[in-house]
């Protein structure tokens, strides 16, 4: 999934403030505005993906309400169909391989994985991420393989003994992880096979596993409902302040949050912005609006993803705004080993494209991607980045669409527009909404033109 500049909001229950201490009138006094401003910004910019992240955590395995609720940790819940535009659950959803998302709770013991064997040429990949969105671990065909294996995930704290028949073990820097697998499917008369494949796909805690007794179970977390409005202001602080008990600090931040602490920011702690002063609470909002201001135009000027996603290593001495660019962008897309995801945000002139011209996306004569799997284009709407009703039912065109086209001279060409471009070229016609859209290419399996960019994908021009 590539971009994400709106957020689908959703309507939760009063927001849950944590019972401690909070930010106290010596707390403001203690810091000056200019101060208050400036580590708002670095802490919101902090903030941004794991409270991103949080969103769906909170959604899949907290809200029953919510379409897309998984049934707690621990668990997958598979799709067995390709997005369609009443899929919103996620922005920018993929519309080449149905997902399987599960949520793991690692605090009372590690869980295990278990995989098939998978037959070439189906593809599956799983992807986990912990609360920072961090990809830190891979399981699937690039990785594992396609042989079967049994996959250890514990947490920042676990101590115990590996036991045997374990293939290899994922260390999380975070007590809670997640994983949006993904399965590849041909088409609908692959249905039935590709869930064999997909409920072969096991989870279960290690005392299981191993057949010992079950430890103490963990306790119950009094996770905030989600607000978008407040987590993206001021109340982005007691959204932090909720998660950071299940993100052990790290050596390199511990400056980073003793500053932090000057705002009120600190595990655990419950956080009242009404006992800031007024100067104090302006500045804050402030530097939020300045962080706001600074992702969205780094975002915007992204063409591609492959800076934004991967391990905290990856993501270089510059993490926090190349993540929070990631989480901006489409939130648990693929680190660039996995997939290559490009974006087409603007038009040649800059503005936003717009369905109601008519454009044409041109792959020249020997230019089709490079990749070892499979290539799509897939087209979302604006402001929501959800999929585009359409009479044909056609969300993404790619090497694997019946009928696609090539030129005498081997170019491809793509027609983007709202109405059918005529008999000839509707084959290759992908859909626009009539208004403002967005297009996103992914690439999976990228050979290393794509992945060190000597590779240049299609021109976008407007046509009569």
């Amino acid at each position: 999934m590539f971009s994400r500049f709106f957020r689908v909001s959703f309507a939760m229950a009063a927001f849950c403030l944590l019972p401690a201490f909070g930010a106290s009138a010596q707390t403001a006094a203690a810091v000056t505005p200019a101060e208050a401003r400036a580590i708002a910004k670095e802490a919101w910019l902090y903030a941004y993906a794991p409270l991103q992240g949080y969103q769906t955590m909170y959604n899949q395995t907290q809200n029953k309400a919510f379409p897309g609720y998984v049934g707690g940790f621990n668990r997958f819940r598979h799709y067995a169909r390709s997005a369609t535009p009443a899929d919103q659950d996620i922005v920018t959803p993929n519309n080449d391989t149905p997902y399987s998302w599960a949520w793991l709770d690692l605090r009372a013991e590690p869980i295990v994985l278990s995989l098939p064997a998978v037959p070439a040429p189906r593809y599956y990949v799983n992807q986990w991420f912990d609360l920072y969105t961090h990809n830190f671990a891979y399981t699937g065909v690039r990785t594992t393989g396609r042989e079967a294996g049994t996959y250890l995930f514990v947490g920042p704290r676990w101590k115990g003994a590996v036991p045997k028949g374990i293939t290899k073990v994922f260390r999380s820097e975070t007590d809670f992880i997640g994983t949006l697998t993904r399965t590849q499917l041909a088409g609908p008369d692959d249905v039935a096979a590709m869930q064999a494949v997909q409920a072969q796909y096991k989870l279960v805690p290690l005392s299981q596993f191993t057949g010992k007794p079950t430890p103490k179970p963990a306790p119950t977390v009094s996770w905030p409902a989600w607000d978008e409005q407040k987590a993206e202001g001021i109340g982005f602080i007691a959204y932090l302040n909720a998660l950071l008990p299940f993100m052990p600090t790290v050596p390199s931040e511990k400056a980073t949050f003793a500053r932090f602490a000057k705002i009120g920011i600190g595990p655990g702690k419950a956080f009242d912005p009404a006992k800031f002063d007024p100067a104090t609470r302006s500045a804050i909002e402030q530097g939020i609006a300045d962080a706001s201001k600074q992702l969205n135009e780094f975002a915007l000027a992204r063409t591609d993803s492959k800076a934004y996603f991967g391990t905290r290593e990856f993501l270089g001495a510059d993490y926090v705004m190349n993540r929070a660019a990631g989480a901006k962008l489409g939130i648990y897309a693929n680190s660039k080993e996995e997939a290559v995801y490009v974006a087409y945000q603007t038009a040649p002139d800059g503005k936003v494209l717009d369905g109601s011209k008519k454009w044409v996306l041109r792959f020249e004569p020997g230019q089709l991607p490079p990749v070892t799997l499979f290539w799509s284009i897939t087209m979302y709407k604006l402001p929501q980045r959800w999929l585009v009703e359409n009479p044909i039912n056609r969300y993404s065109i790619g090497d694997g669409t019946a009928g696609l086209k090539q030129g005498p001279d081997g170019s491809l060409e793509i027609y983007l527009q709202n109405n059918n471009p005529g008999p000839e070229r509707a084959s290759n016609w992908l859909p626009t909404p009539n208004g403002p859209f967005f297009l996103a290419s992914r690439y999976y399996g990228p050979k290393q033109p794509l992945i060190d960019g000597s590779w240049k994908g299609p021109l976008l021009v407007e046509r009569p």
